[in-house]
This record gives structure tokens, sequence and C-alpha cells, in this order.
């Protein structure tokens, strides 16, 4: 169904019946890529998935955001659909909502799942810095007014080329990714009161075990759940594992 929140039309999907569970996914991607983990719990919880603003059939923002404003529309999603508290579900991108969320709105939340997910800003190599140090050099330099438009052509290509899959992929998407991968959600890992339950592959090139460690360590009642085997989507990778693990933790199965 789409709801119309804060001028976009937000596509969701709400069903079942029980404790709600909200699924946010990864960048790039939709409610479509959690649906199996949906099905899953289908049977146990009223299960609340999310397109995104600017993913699936959601409607795009208008400028860039950063993982507050998309907190905000959430927060809004919920009180739209009568969900007051729920168990919050987030993978990569997804996972960064879920912790500004849990952090700024802990009456909201009453159990968090990070899944692969981003929020802390990982080491930055000597190649990485050189890069960023020579994309600002030629940004300054075919901004002169002799190069015209092929100083602009000549700057999108550079990037194209040094940016990443997601930046070279994310289209008018591009400023808010920008936006949102320089943030550092590392102060408000404290601030998190729910019991948080973190799954990962120790196979995930996006997003490495010392930023996994640095969460588990800075959230108060948080515990790490590595999938031998498994990259940055350990429900595809190990399906029945992680959908057990899951389940387990939303229905509190490791309640003190």
């Amino acid at each position: 169904m789409l709801i119309r929140i804060g001028g976009l039309d937000t596509y969701c999907g709400l069903e079942g019946q029980g404790d709600p569970v909200v699924l946010l996914h990864g960048w790039g991607s939709s409610s479509q890529s959690l649906a199996g983990v949906a099905a899953s719990l289908l049977g146990a919880f009223r299960v609340l998935s999310v397109d995104l603003p600017g993913f699936g059939w959601s409607q795009a923002p208008p400028e860039a955001w950063g993982t507050g404003e998309y907190t905000t529309h959430v927060l809004s999603l919920l009180d739209e659909t009568g969900i007051f508290r729920a168990a919050v579900v987030g993978h990569s991108f997804g996972g960064r909502i879920a912790i500004s969320l849990a952090a700024h709105h802990p009456e909201r939340v009453s159990r968090l799942a990070l899944v692969a997910s981003a929020g802390v800003r990982p080491k930055r190599s000597v190649r990485y810095h050189l890069t960023v140090a020579t994309t600002k050099l030629l940004s300054r330099a075919l901004a002169l007014p002799c190069w015209g438009s092929l100083g602009e052509r000549l700057l999108s290509r550079w990037r194209d080329r040094v940016g990443s899959p997601d930046y070279r992929a994310a289209g008018r998407m591009r400023p808010t990714l920008v936006r949102v991968v320089n943030e550092d959600l590392t102060p408000l890992l404290p601030m998190v009161q729910a019991p948080t339950l973190l799954l990962w592959g120790d196979q995930d090139h996006e997003v490495g075990r010392h930023a996994m460690e640095i969460m588990a360590a800075k959230i108060p009642r948080a515990r790490l759940m590595v999938f031998p085997g498994a990259g940055h989507f350990p429900f595809q990778d190990a399906p029945d594992e992680f959908r057990r693990r899951l389940t387990g933790f939303l229905q509190g199965e490791d309640r003190e």
C-alpha cells in the first residue's frame, strides 16, 4: 500500500498478527530484498516492510537526506500505521536508520537487530585519502571557466571511475548517498537501550569485523552473531540459521 508521508508517497506492506516488527532494507534495494525474512516472521509477528524513500515504489526525497531525515520519515510511518513500539530489523543502510531510531526514540524500539549494519566510519587507507585529495584538486581545476562543459564531463568520468559501485549506480540519489556514508553514528551507540543482536557474515566485504566489534562493545545490551562463510547478505547466504537466530531473538529467548 502507498501512504503519503511528509509529501512523499511511501510504499509499505503490513501483514501478520502479533507484536510488530519493522524491516528496513539496505541501500539500492527495497523491501523485496527482505521478503524471505518477512515471510518467516509472519507466523508469530505483525510485519511492516518498508520501501525507504528513493527506493522500490517509494518516492525519492526532494533533496539530499541524511539518517536524521530517514528516521523522522520512519517515525511518521509508524504513527500512520498505528505502531507505537516495535522490534526493528535494519540491514546495512537500514541499520543506520534503526540505530538512530533506537538511540533518539528508545520508547519506540523494543528490540533491535542490526544485519551487516552500516554506521561506523571505516578505517581509511592511504589510497582512499589520496583519491579524495585528487578528486578535490580536479574539482577546483576543472571548475575553471576555460574548461566549460568539458570540465564537468571529465570530472564526472573521474568520479565514476574511482567511486564505489553504489556511487556509480546511485543516479539522482547520489547526493543522499554521499551525505549518508560520511555520517559516523558511533556516538549514538551507547544511547541504544534496547536488547540488540548483531548479525554479520565473516565474508562481508562491505562492513568489516572492526565495525561490528565496535557496535558490540558500545551498545550496552548487544551481542554479535557471526555466520561463517556468509557475506553482506547473511539472510541469503545462511537463510535457515539466520531466520532461526533472528526469530529466537525477537521472541525473547535471551530475555534476562
